[in-house]
């Protein structure tokens, strides 16, 4: 079977049922896509399929064909990507296990979605986050949208009683 991941065709000799997360994270190699759940609920798995987002750890290889598939490694070339560096400015991980995935979703709706609503981003991101980043998820959308500008946000979060030491 063949699987086309990132501009590049791997040949790889699976399981036609093992999950694409499994197929990109053990035998491609690329560990950039995180296991989160198993039952395609977290988002953690995210990745493109011809550019939409999909769940990869629900997806069986035999399902995804001569599809292109796109994983957090190749979003962009040293972090370069406007939601990137939002996330990297504004710090938006805490423990970082969901941030492949809510990126790669927060990418995804800004294609669709150049400047997106609270309600567009909230409608979007299905991503869970255990430490509960929403509000920076949602400000780095705004930021790598245009929307807000960063030292605005950083502002508000320097006055904020909860990020004080």
């Amino acid at each position: 079977m063949q699987l086309s991941v990132n501009g590049k065709i791997h040949n790889i000799d699976v399981e036609p049922s093992m999950p694409l997360l499994w197929a990109i994270r053990e035998v491609v190699g690329l560990t950039g896509t995180k296991y989160g759940c198993g039952v395609a609920q977290c988002g953690a798995c995210t990745v493109y399929l011809n550019g939409e987002p999909v769940r990869s750890c629900s997806l069986p290889v035999s399902a995804v064909g001569t599809a292109k598939i796109t994983t957090i490694e190749a979003l962009s070339k040293n972090n370069t990507h406007p939601v990137q560096q939002a996330w990297i400015a504004l710090d938006v991980p805490q423990c970082g296990y969901c941030q492949s995935g809510q990126v790669m979703a927060a990418a995804a709706l800004l294609k669709r979605i150049p400047k997106p609503t609270d309600a567009d981003i909230d409608s979007a991101m299905g991503n869970l986050c255990r430490c509960g980043t929403y509000q920076k998820i949602r400000d780095g959308i705004h930021v790598a949208s245009g929307q807000k500008k960063l030292a605005e946000v950083l502002a508000q979060y320097d006055a904020s009683p909860s990020t004080r030491g």
